[in-house]
């Protein structure tokens, strides 16, 4: 049911200086006047104005529970376009709970996961795009996934998303209609320009496939694998871009013999860091587990920083890692540089051809080099896009493909000669998946299932 009443508890249930028990629906004021009294107790909130907020103690018939502040926002100004009722209560497990059960005791239910943000969506306050952007927010893990999901939030993918749907419409808009009046509408020379529109559609949706990838790396943050042999420094290196001694440091090589997970912000985007045993030859069972873990998070890495200790000449154990490294993003850190240089930056040049910083993790010298690096090759310095259309949504991404894939059909069509209704159907098909994004032909099941994934309250 959409049409009923709903509530939840949409802060944290923990010791705090303030919870917010949120009602939604269309007994949404009833259900407060019955539970609400004002200093002076006269005061119904369901006759007080809309957007104002009111001082006053919530009761369970005689009994008092809690002096609060409770905010109106009737409908259809609210963000679930009922009438919304907010209670500001004291924090606390014990009465903000009570507060709930005193609510729907009075004609509201518990809401489900995501309900409120789902009512938003169903009442046409915001599409999909945009509710997905509003769990993005709560998630988000840095300042670029933040300012990404504001921008989604905004409506920018739901702008260009009815722009490429509008031009769709119009060229299959055109085709029915000259296959139901041919006699006074010619589809003659329509195939060229048919092509040319489909063409500049499937620039626009790969433009945003592209941009798919850094969406995903802003929002789920940069996987990072730091390798090398044992005793080079990656877990100090660890340590300075943490922050914290997170990792053992010793002198014995192989102190590592599992990988360390860690996160880090760097220049706003988030790198999921793993440290990993020292890749060598050894008969050590434990370290050997070690070592091809290693090998097995480098083959799923985004990112691989590759450390050599440049006061050591290069091993077999080195051609061992290169071969790793070889077809994937990786920067090579020539660590110890504070030492006597065994190693020549030209020969690695010539073994792999990946750019090389030269630091020193003893004296956290050549990190900031490394920051600079990684903002530059992963997002090429342009990290404001408060304009630019990102997807960050998996479900997002495969329908624009899909699309892309169906607008190709029809230039096959076209090439091949076949009737337009053939355009038709991959047209609409376009058409639909497109429309899947920002929730205007989307399943039931599909909604259920999206915001299953959201929180208590919102």
């Amino acid at each position: 049911m959409t049409n009923d009443t709903i509530a939840a508890i949409s802060t944290s249930l923990s010791k705090s200086g303030l919870s917010i028990i949120r009602i939604s629906g269309k007994d949404a004021l009833s259900v407060i006047d019955k539970i609400y009294r004002s200093k002076s107790g006269n005061k119904k909130i369901s006759e007080v104005p809309s957007h104002t907020i009111h001082y006053g103690y919530i009761y369970d018939e005689e009994v008092l529970i809690d002096e609060v502040m409770v905010l109106v926002m009737k409908g259809p100004k609210s963000y679930t376009k009922e009438d919304v009722v907010e209670i500001d209560c004291h924090g606390g497990i014990v009465v903000t709970k009570k507060i709930l059960d005193t609510v729907i005791k009075h004609g509201a239910r518990l809401a489900e996961p995501g309900e409120f943000t789902k009512r938003a969506f169903l009442n046409g306050r915001i599409d999909l795009s945009q509710a997905e952007a509003v769990m993005d927010i709560i998630n988000s893990k840095n300042e670029l996934s933040l300012k990404n999901s504001l921008s989604q939030l905004k409506g920018n993918v739901l702008d260009k998303i009815k722009e490429i749907r509008s031009s769709i419409m119009h060229d299959l808009a055109f085709i029915e209609a000259a296959l139901d009046d041919p006699e006074h509408i010619s589809l003659d020379g329509f195939n060229e320009e048919l092509e040319n529109n489909i063409n500049v559609t499937i620039k626009e949706l790969g433009r945003l496939l592209k941009s798919a990838e850094n969406g995903r790396l802003i929002k789920e943050g940069i996987n990072t694998v730091i390798l090398g042999k044992p005793n080079v420094g990656k877990s100090s290196l660890l340590n300075i871009l943490v922050g914290t001694d997170r990792a053992i440091v010793t002198d014995i090589a192989g102190t590592t013999r599992d990988t360390l997970e860690e996160s880090v912000n760097i220049g706003g985007i988030t790198l999921n860091i793993i440290d990993t045993a020292g890749i060598r030859d050894t008969d050590d069972i434990v370290e050997k587990i070690g070592v091809e873990k290693a090998r097995k998070v480098a083959n799923e890495a985004d990112l691989i920083i590759y450390v050599i200790d440049a006061s050591v000449p290069l091993d077999i154990n080195d051609e061992i890692i290169i071969d790793i490294i070889r077809d994937k993003k990786a920067i090579i850190l020539l660590n110890k540089t504070d030492l006597d240089m065994k190693v020549d930056p030209n020969k690695i040049k010539e073994l792999l051809d990946k750019d090389i910083i030269l630091i020193s993790a003893k004296e956290n010298k050549g990190i900031n080099r490394l920051e600079d690096w990684i903002i530059d090759n992963f997002f090429q310095g342009n990290l404001d896009f408060n304009d630019e259309v990102m997807i960050t949504n998996i479900r997002q991404k495969n329908a624009i493909s899909e699309a892309i894939d169906s607008l190709n059909n029809v230039i096959s069509s076209i090439n091949d000669n076949l009737p337009e209704d053939f355009y038709s159907i991959d047209l609409m098909n376009a058409y639909e998946l497109l429309g899947e994004i920002i929730g205007e032909t989307v399943n039931e099941d599909l909604v259920d299932t999206i915001f299953s994934d959201f929180c208590m309250g919102k």
